[in-house]
C-alpha cells in the first residue's frame, strides 16, 4: 500500500504543475467514469532484460497507427498487466498521457487492448491508486513530490539536475517498489546542457537502478524490482529548430546517444516535426506548424490539421483524454488530435520493445 499522503515524506513540499509558460494550479480529478472491463489474467513472470534488436529510438516513422497494429498482442498484454510507470512532465507531456488515455476508446477491441488506468497526488496531497488488474498503471506527476525542500523538480528543464536526486528518493520509498518504468519529459530542451547533465545522468540512475543495478537486491537501502528508463527529446519550436542547442540538434545528441547504448528514447522532435507523409519541415512548431509547410513567410500553414481535416474521426484517428474515460481535450500547446495520438502510438512501440518484443517480428 502507498501511503495515504504525501505529506508524509520527510522532505514533503507543496508544488505546482507548471506548463512551458507560466505556471498552473494542480487540480483535483474529476470522478471517473464506470471503468472498462479488466483483464483477469496476468500475463507469465514479467522481468526486465537487456534490449533485443536494433531501432531504439521511437521516432515519426515508429508514431503510426500502422505500427501499433502490426505488434504482437502478447507483448501489448505483457506490458499491460506487468508495466507500473512514474511518468514527471509539465504541460507538454500531457501529449503522451492525453493520448494513452483516448487510445481506448478508439476502435474496437482498444477498451480491453489499450487499457489504461492514471493514478495521481491530489492538491490537499493524497495519492490516489487508480491501479487496476489488467490495465496499464501510469502514476502521473508523482515524482516532483520527492524533490528536496526549494527545489523544483517538476520536469527536466526547471532545475536541470534535479531529476537525479529527486528520482532516487521517490525509487528508494518502499511504497514504490512496484515502479519498472520512469519517464521524465521537457518543457523546453533548448540550451541545456544534456552531455554534461542529462545524459549522464540518467545514465547514473540506469547503472544504480536498472537491471544488474547497484541499488537491486534484497539488501538494506536497497529495491527487488529494477526500472528501465525512458529517454525524451524536446517538442519542436517555430522560433527556432536549427542553431546550436535548439531543439533539432539537441534531439540528435538524444537520439545517437540512446543509439548506440541501445537505451530507448521517445522523440517528440521527430514527430514534431514530420508531418503524416513523412516529409520533414525543418521549421515546425509544436503544433504542426510551419512557413515553409504553407509555402509562405508571412502566415503558417498547420499539417496536422490538414490531415486531421481530410480523415475520418474514429476511422483515422481519435479524440485525446484528459483522463480515462473522461473528458476530451488536445494535448497542450495543440489545437488538433493527431500529436498527442502519435505520440500514444510511439508510446506503446516502446512499451512492448521494454516488454521484449525486438520491434520488428510480427507473431
Amino acid at each position: 500500500m502507498k501511503l495515504t499522503c504525501i505529506y508524509l515524506l520527510a522532505f514533503s513540499m507543496s508544488v505546482s504543475l507548471f506548463s512551458c509558460n507560466e505556471k498552473e494550479s494542480s487540480k483535483p480529478v474529476d470522478e471517473q467514469e464506470e471503468g472498462i472491463e479488466e483483464q483477469d489474467e496476468v500475463v507469465g513472470d514479467f522481468e526486465l532484460n537487456e534490449l533485443t534488436g536494433d531501432k531504439f529510438i521511437a521516432d515519426y516513422l515508429v508514431a503510426k497507427e500502422e505500427v501499433l497494429r502490426s505488434i504482437p498482442q502478447k507483448y501489448i498484454d505483457i506490458a499491460r498487466n506487468n508495466l507500473h510507470i512514474a511518468y514527471q512532465h509539465t504541460s507538454h507531456g500531457t501529449h503522451v498521457t492525453y493520448g494513452l488515455f483516448g487510445l481506448q476508446d478508439y476502435k474496437t477491441g482498444d477498451d480491453a487492448l489499450f487499457a489504461v488506468t492514471k493514478s495521481y497526488v491530489d492538491k490537499d496531497g493524497k495519492f490516489n491508486d487508480n491501479s487496476e488488474q489488467g490495465k496499464l498503471d501510469l502514476q502521473d506527476y508523482v515524482i516532483e513530490y520527492y524533490a528536496e525542500d526549494g527545489v523544483d523538480a517538476s520536469d527536466l528543464s526547471r532545475d536541470e539536475t534535479a531529476f537525479i536526486q529527486t528520482t532516487r528518493n521517490y525509487l528508494d520509498d518502499p511504497d514504490n517498489a512496484e515502479i519498472n518504468v520512469v519517464m521524465w519529459a521537457w518543457c523546453s530542451i533548448r540550451n541545456h546542457d544534456l552531455q554534461g547533465v542529462y545524459l549522464p545522468g540518467m545514465k547514473t540512475l540506469i547503472d544504480e537502478y536498472g537491471v544488474g543495478g547497484t541499488k537491486i537486491g534484497n539488501g538494506d537501502g536497497q529495491r527487488q524490482n529494477p526500472v528501465y528508463f525512458v529517454f525524451m527529446t524536446g517538442h519542436a519550436s517555430d522560433s527556432g529548430n536549427l542553431d546550436e542547442g535548439d531543439p533539432a540538434p539537441q534531439a540528435a545528441i538524444v537520439n545517437e546517444y540512446c543509439q548506440q547504448n541501445q537505451f530507448l528514447c521517445l522523440d517528440y522532435f521527430s514527430i514534431d516535426s514530420h508531418c503524416m507523409n513523412d516529409n520533414y519541415w525543418d521549421d515546425a512548431g509544436d503544433d504542426g506548424n510551419s512557413y515553409k509547410y504553407n509555402n509562405s513567410t508571412a502566415e503558417e500553414g498547420y499539417f496536422y490539421h490538414d490531415w486531421q481535416d481530410s480523415h475520418q474521426l474514429g476511422i483515422d484517428y481519435f479524440e485525446n483524454k484528459v483522463y480515462p474515460n473522461n473528458k476530451v481535450a488536445f494535448g497542450q500547446h495543440t489545437t488538433q488530435h493527431i500529436t498527442a495520438n502519435r505520440k500514444a502510438y510511439a508510446m506503446w512501440w516502446i512499451l512492448a520493445r521494454i516488454s521484449g518484443w525486438d520491434g520488428i517480428s510480427e507473431d
